[in-house]
């Protein structure tokens, strides 16, 4: 599977890709809204705050705390990109790719954005 160090950064940029879009994407928010709900306060110097309540209790409330949890998810993600891939590497493979290309697009918009504005 890992047979170059090329393999293995593709792997960890998915993982990462993927992890993100789960826990903090909003073309994903539908699969967090079972189990989140996002809550807003207004600070003393007008800024809003914006934070998640983990709805229900028992499998609601753990999927909630596993969405909700970056580290967490990143295993469960990382487990799951692992397991397609011994299922199905050629189709695994394209994901693989599209994720890792998009995970490092968005490291880059992040350095880039940061540069632009002297942060």
């Amino acid at each position: 599977m890992f047979t170059t160090g090329l393999g293995f950064l593709l792997f960890v940029l998915a993982a990462f890709r993927l992890t993100r879009l789960f826990v903090f994407d909003k073309i994903t928010a539908f699969i967090r809204a079972p189990f989140h709900e996002e809550m807003e306060e207004s600070e003393p110097d007008g800024s809003v705050v914006t934070y998640i309540q983990i709805k229900g209790t028992g499998l609601r409330y753990w999927i909630g705390e596993l969405l909700s949890c970056y580290w967490c998810s990143g295993i469960w993600c990382s487990g799951l990109l692992i397991g397609l891939y011994y299922i199905w590497p050629e189709g695994t493979e394209v994901l693989i790719s599209i994720l890792a290309i998009a995970g490092a697009a968005g490291i880059i918009e992040t350095l880039v954005g940061r540069l632009m504005n002297g942060a």
